[in-house]
Formats: structure tokens, sequence, C-alpha cells
């Protein structure tokens, strides 16, 4: 019988948020250790991360040590009303990011006029999600924004992060659910079959 992909969700999404703050952090040092030794995020130039948001794995020290090896820096901006993503590079995690969509840090006003990187400048991709698998499916947070991001910048690498404990053997997607290149956790990582 398959899993109903709202209850599987929810349950993983509530068992992530029963991880203390100690757990977080230490588990997303491990997985951004094991990142940054990637080849592909040592060759590459322009890294599109997302912003870390309550129990997601932390992406902060990511952010400043990516920024600190000199590679362009690329954070989302929530565009609600045409349902999309745009790219925003930063210089500083302290600075240039404000509460935004649904109180996610989020580039400043002023950058979002200044500093919109086109998207086929992205090597790298870093998403958060709800629950994978190890094949690289993913379900987000049901609003289909990273979908329809990473489905227009195909030759850029995807990669997800994540706790153990959000992943299963096998998600049921729908069409328009991307498949990611590598998932990584605090103990492993899957190379997915996008």
């Amino acid at each position: 019988m398959a899993i109903d992909p709202q209850k599987l969700r929810h349950d993983t999404l509530k068992n992530r948020n029963s991880l203390t703050e100690a757990e977080i952090k230490t588990r997303s040092e491990n997985i951004c250790e094991s990142l940054l030794k990637l080849p592909e995020i040592i060759n590459s130039k322009t890294i599109f991360a997302y912003v870390s948001f309550r129990s997601e794995v932390s992406t902060f020290k990511l952010i400043e040590t990516l920024l600190a090896n000199g590679k362009n820096v690329t954070v989302p901006i929530t565009r609600v009303k045409e349902k999309r993503l745009d790219a925003i590079k930063i210089n500083n995690v302290t600075s240039d990011l404000e509460p935004g969509y649904c109180d996610i840090p989020e580039p400043t006003k002023t950058l979002c006029k200044t500093n919109i990187i086109d998207p086929g400048e992205i090597n790298v991709i870093l998403l958060p999600g709800s629950v994978f698998d190890k094949r690289g499916g993913r379900f987000g947070y049901g609003g289909g924004f990273y979908d329809r991001f990473v489905s227009n910048i195909p030759d850029a690498i995807r990669i997800g992060l994540a706790f153990d404990l959000q992943i299963v053997d096998q998600i049921s997607l729908q069409p328009h659910d991307e498949l990611l290149d590598y998932v990584i956790t605090e103990s492993s990582h899957f190379k997915g079959k996008r």
C-alpha cells in the first residue's frame, strides 16, 4: 500500500521539528563538511543556496564558508505572485538578509533590485525539502517553487541537504517533481538518478 504523500511529509517534518538546536547544529555541520568536499562544490563558481529556516539543515555557516572560499553565492527571493524564485547574489549573511516570505530570511529589497543573477550562471543548487529518497526524489513544502526553479536550469548540479530521518526508500513523485543529483545527510550521501 502506497504511503500518502501528505501524511509522509507531515510525519517527517514533525520528527525533524523534534530535533534540539544542538542536534540540528551538529548534524548540519557534518552535512556541510561532506558537501564542501564534493568536487562539484570545489570546482563551482556560482552556488545557489537556500537560507535555512526553523529545523532545516542549517546553511548560515555554510554560506559564510562558501563566501570565504571565493564562491559567488546566490540565495532565493520568493516572488509569490509570479510563483517563482529569483537568485540574488549576497556578500554577507548578516547584513544582506532580512525576514521575507513566511519570515524566511531573504535578501534585502535593495539587493533584490541590484544583484539579480542570471540562473544560467548557477553551477550548483542546494535545496531544502521535507522528504527525500535514495534515488534523488524530493518532496518540498507544497509550493513547487524549487521544482519550477531547477527545471529551468537543467545543467546545474542539484544537491538536497537533509537529516537521516528525512530519507525513505522511495516516494511517489508527481510528473512536476524534479529529481536531484545528490542527497547528503549527516551519515551518508546518495547519488540521484536524474
